[in-house]
């Protein structure tokens, strides 16, 4: 176990480069095994899921190197074998290779993934997808066994609700099918274009991802050394952009796509936040006066929920009372009790509904950070707060934010992560 150790209080300024998107690379790594020959990553972020996501790749015969963000993975020599539970467990992505073994082999055993606990998170859509495309899902001791046996064959898909994950398993399923699949009320968001970019360069024949409607005509062979940079990481950028207004005193924030945060920039322009929105980056300069606002989380292109946790801490420097309706996980409250220990004043429901009223002086103390984002939100707080903050089950933050201790340490914040006994 670790913890983030925080002397809060101290002005940030200077310059952060944003990494890989996480969202883009816990599905990019499985999507690598439908290849027949290496694949060279660029951009990749330094974070706890790649490192399990490895571990994954290793138990098949998969062998990969990554440093200074280049990952590279052979899956040349990839056998069938059981994944290893703890690696599954640590991470809800690794459900990815459900799809991208069912592609491979036309069968997947995997252990129920873990990762962040926020409320419930389904994956019917992901199963309603594969049976489509022809294959038997069922479900064992907490594994579930998908088969194809009579080969995959596209079908007409209709997500009953927008999934990214669904969306993404079902294009990494259905590359090898015979004939074309169609799946619409397909997620949007900037990531799936990022997979099927790759896929593509790989041979593979996607058209419309980033729309509502996505065709993909099987292939039979995927290949050819190909090398792909993630895109940026869309949610690091909108928490530095958040911690930035809150203590900055100047804070340049490059490697960015604006266009992947129009509903974000739109609301931190709303309450008053100076933003300079350039072609690839965005400078936060030291904030003014504030005005409330609400917020409501919504699928992509709307404000992502991922966001509005490390929002918050800014919300709370606000005369008046800001809202927030969390539409996709209404659970995702959790931040909330640990926030008002360092002195927020934060009511929330069990609906999904956050009244953020304005704070007054934040005091550091011990936290918990249950899940990545609301241990991002209480790290921005203790970087606000007067005192020493403790932030517990740190890994859960370390998942999720690339080389973190060394970007806000270049900002001039004080913070460590040590060993939590």
């Amino acid at each position: 176990m670790k913890k983030l150790v925080i002397h809060g209080g101290r002005p940030l300024s200077g310059e952060v480069t944003i990494g890989g998107a996480k969202n883009s690379t816990v599905a990019l790594i499985p999507a690598a095994i439908l290849s027949e020959d290496p694949v060279h990553f660029d951009g990749m972020p330094d974070i706890l899921d790649v490192y399990n996501l490895q571990l994954i790749l290793e138990s098949m015969n998969v062998s990969s190197t990554f440093e200074d963000g280049k990952l590279m993975i052979d899956p040349t020599q990839i056998v069938e074998a059981d994944l290893p539970s703890t690696a599954i467990k640590s991470l809800r992505a690794s459900y990815y290779f459900m799809g991208s073994l069912l592609g491979r082999f036309g069968r997947a055993t995997v252990t129920f993934p873990g990762g962040d606990n926020i409320g419930p998170r389904p994956i019917d859509q992901h199963i309603k997808g594969f049976e489509a495309l022809g294959a038997t899902v069922s479900e064992e001791n907490d594994t579930i066994h998908i088969v194809a046996e009579n080969g995959l064959k596209g079908a007409h898909i209709f997500l009953d609700m927008v999934s990214v994950g669904a969306t993404m398993n079902i294009i990494l399923a259905a590359v090898h099918a015979q004939g074309v699949t169609t799946l619409e009320n397909a997620a949007k968001e900037p990531e799936i274009i990022d997979l099927a970019t790759f896929l593509n360069n790989m041979g593979a024949n996607i058209r419309g991802a980033g729309t509502d409607t996505i065709r993909i005509t099987g292939v039979e062979h995927l290949g050819s050394e190909t090398t792909h940079t993630a895109i940026p990481d869309r949610i690091e950028a909108g928490t530095y952009l958040a911690l930035a207004a809150a203590q900055g005193e100047g804070v340049l924030i490059k490697n960015v796509i604006p266009e992947h945060l129009e509903a974000f920039i739109a609301k931190m322009l709303e309450m008053g936040v100076e933003l300079d929105v350039r072609e690839d980056s965005i400078y936060v300069p030291k904030t003014g006066k504030l005005s409330p606002v609400n917020i409501k989380t919504a699928p992509y292109p709307s404000f992502a929920t991922d966001l509005q946790q490390p929002i918050t801490p800014l919300l709370g420097m606000i005369d008046g009372t800001s809202m927030i309706y969390e539409t996709i996980y209404p659970e995702r409250t959790r931040h909330v009790p640990e926030l008002n220990k360092l002195g927020m004043n934060i009511d929330a429901d069990t609906y999904g509904e956050i009244a953020v009223h304005k704070s007054g002086e934040l005091h550091g103390t011990t936290v918990a950070a249950e899940e990545i984002r609301a241990g991002a939100a209480l790290m921005i707080a203790g970087l606000m707060a007067d005192g020493v903050t403790e932030v517990t089950n740190a890994e859960h933050v370390l998942r999720g934010y690339d080389r973190l201790v060394h970007k806000l340490t270049m900002l001039n914040a004080d913070i460590q992560i040590e060993d939590d006994f």
